[in-house]
């Protein structure tokens, strides 16, 4: 049985496979999945923002561009599995929309359907 970081990491994986039959430039992106977000540095305390679900990293430097998923954030705002990969795939279709400049509509024409 896998764990729930390896099942939530195939929840992440199955959106990707998905969306890269349409967009083959995803192979150029690194798809995270880590516990929590971070705070940017020593000190620094929570802000009023709501804590996000994901997020973005653009390449430069020669690394490549990133789009990280928040385990337990995630794991906090869905029931069950299928609500959990539903926002899963929401959250990775709003990243490479950010990532590539687009919409998400773009992105996944079924984005925002239930």
């Amino acid at each position: 049985a896998a764990s729930r970081a390896e099942a939530f990491a195939d929840l992440v994986q199955d959106s990707v496979d998905r969306l890269e039959r349409r967009w083959p430039q995803l192979a150029d992106i690194d798809f995270l999945v880590l516990e929590v977000p971070r705070l940017d540095g020593p000190g620094q305390a929570w802000s009023d923002e709501p804590v996000p679900l994901g997020g973005t990293v653009p390449a430069q430097d020669g690394r490549r561009a990133r789009v990280v998923v928040y385990r337990r954030p995630v794991e906090i705002r869905s029931k069950g599995r299928d609500e959990r990969a539903a926002l899963v795939h929401e959250i990775v279709v709003e990243q490479v929309a950010e990532l590539l400049g687009l919409t998400p509509e773009t992105v996944d024409p079924r984005y925002g359907e239930d």
